[in-house]
């Protein structure tokens, strides 16, 4: 029987961390399908939160803390504002870099950095006072009628030294003064592509439009041949020239910040339609035409080889489509990171948010974050809600790194309620779990619920992890579990040898009590509270 603490040493031995110090880079590992982030030489999963967009500052971030703790999180996201870093040209002001790095270390939390520089949201209204106010030396695009937007221009060499200029200097100083290691990640620009026009008609980009497509792209896309942009690529060559131009782009910045600190690093995508999918949208109105789409991520994969990955921004409402966009962004060639998520202030009518942190464990994603933390009010009464998602973080919060563990061993499953579904099963080869929602003290359900939903809140959710071939960890919301034994077990029962409700501290598993009788007669029934229990099955 493997305990926790043989998954963990498999791992180390197999990532060959032997050697591993608190000061050791962060990076990202795949193996057999699957990916993790390493931080101080263990998995790490990024159980986060982004604060608002203009909240990367010390005063600001005070506020925040204090619900990052309740939620037990492992990381913030904050953004880096390039207007203040840079407020004249080659003169940097690190201060308010240095107050976010050193709240984080007080506080015990990793930091991704997220460099709002050339683009933020398909437009540009973070780049420093002296850009806006130069637009001979750093161009604007042009729409198709020869129109500047408020976009800086993808093809204008000047454009991308000074936002290339200032990353590095920013990496190159993280580099000098975080020698513990507390940023882990950068987001490199946000949410990039131009909302205003479908690309660039300047002179620059028409000439670079009306020529050949560049021969590594036709390579990397498996295309024979050659042609121009509307040859190759007909109805798409706009969408395309701009995903090849702003990917490019990127891709130099993130270069070059690697070669001063080699930090994982990923651009982040505003969906082709979060809302109306599969309603056709337009590039350049409806979402901002280059960025990293579903639809152009091939191109980003070409263009931008220094980027780790590409990570979904999802705001989508309905479960089904959240679940498509995960499967779509998880890719042999791209790890699944959810950076940013419908946050503690929903769409209006968008109910059972709080499981989407369970989706994302489920589906193999190497990290999660909700966005807009400093919404919530720790003091005061939370919606119900608010407050079952910070249950669900709390949870998995409680030992996020034995979950990091296990999760890059493949060990972990989840289950997620749904509408008209009262059963779901986990299957882990052997023993199988059957979490049944909502949770109850009766007979086992139905497996088709038979119950109207009055609340439409949909919170039950539970993690599975295997610890051995008769041992297993869960943490449970709202719902219940039973262990159900193999089919070719010849009409043995089941046993529950040992049920303990605990906590870890470090590696060590510290239970807390047993359960037994009204807790495990029909199985194991979680409240909205959540436990975290290991389990130790047996049979006769």
């Amino acid at each position: 029987m493997r305990s926790l603490m043989t998954i963990l040493m498999m791992v180390a031995g197999t990532l060959a961390m032997q050697t591993a110090t608190a000061q050791e880079m962060p990076r990202l590992v795949q193996e057999q399908g699957r990916a993790t982030l390493i931080v101080d030489g263990k998995p790490f999963w990024m159980l986060g939160a982004q604060v608002d967009n203009s909240s990367g500052w010390p005063e600001r971030l005070q506020a925040v803390w204090p619900a990052a703790a309740r939620m037990r999180l492992n990381t913030l996201e904050v953004p880096v504002y390039w207007e203040q870093m840079e407020p004249e040209r080659r003169r940097f002001d690190f201060t308010v870099v240095d107050a976010i790095v050193q709240q984080a270390r007080e506080h015990g939390l990793r930091l991704v950095l997220l460099w709002f520089g050339t683009w933020k949201n398909g437009k540009m209204h973070y780049v420093p006072e002296w850009i806006k106010s130069d637009t001979a030396t750093y161009p604007r695009m042009k729409t198709r009628d020869g129109r500047p937007i408020d976009v800086l221009s993808p093809n204008a060499p000047a454009n991308l030294a000074a936002d290339r200029d200032a990353f590095v200097a920013l990496m190159r100083h993280l580099r000098e003064m975080d020698s513990q290691q507390t940023v882990i990640m950068m987001q490199v620009e946000n949410e990039s592509g131009s909302l205003g026009t479908v690309r660039d008609f300047g002179p620059v980009a028409q000439k670079e439009f009306d020529g050949q497509v560049p021969p590594e792209l036709m390579r990397g896309l498996k295309k024979n041949g050659s042609g121009t942009w509307t040859e190759v690529f007909g109805d798409d060559a706009d969408e395309t020239f701009a995903a090849w131009s702003v990917a490019r782009y990127i891709g130099q910045i993130a270069s070059a910040g690697k070669k001063e600190l080699p930090l994982p690093m990923y651009a982040n995508n505003w969906l082709k339609s979060p809302r109306a999918y599969p309603i056709s949208t337009m590039p350049g109105e409806d979402y901002p035409s280059g960025g990293p789409t579903i639809n152009m991520i091939d191109v980003w994969k070409v263009a931008a080889p220094s980027l780790d990955l590409i990570a979904p921004d999802i705001y989508v409402p309905n479960s089904e489509r959240y679940r498509a966009v995960m499967h779509e962004f998880h890719r042999p060639d791209n790890p699944l990171m959810i950076p940013e998520s419908l946050g503690f202030e929903p769409f209006p009518g968008a109910t059972g948010y709080a499981r989407y942190l369970y989706y994302a464990l489920g589906e193999g994603a190497i990290g999660f974050a909700n966005f807009g933390l400093d919404r919530i009010h720790i003091d005061g009464e939370m919606n119900v809600e608010t407050a079952s998602q910070v249950e669900g973080f709390r949870l998995l919060g409680s030992f996020d790194r034995e979950l990091a563990a296990l999760a890059f061993a493949g060990k972990v499953k989840t289950a997620v309620e749904e509408s008209g579904i009262s059963q779901k099963e986990l299957d882990f080869g052997g023993w199988r779990a059957v979490v049944s929602f909502p949770p109850s003290y009766d007979p086992p359900a139905a497996p088709v619920s038979t119950t109207s939903d009055t609340t439409g809140l949909k919170a039950g959710r539970v993690m599975v992890a295997s610890l051995g071939a008769d041992e297993f960890l869960v943490a449970g919301i709202d719902c219940r579990v039973q262990f159900v034994l193999p089919v070719h077990a010849g009409g043995k029962q089941i046993q529950l040898l040992r049920v303990e409700e605990g906590r870890y501290e470090g590696t060590t598993w510290v239970p807390s009590r047993l359960w037994n009788g009204d807790e495990t007669d029909y199985g194991l029934n979680f409240s909205g509270k959540g436990s975290l229990l290991r389990v130790k099955l047996g049979s006769y």
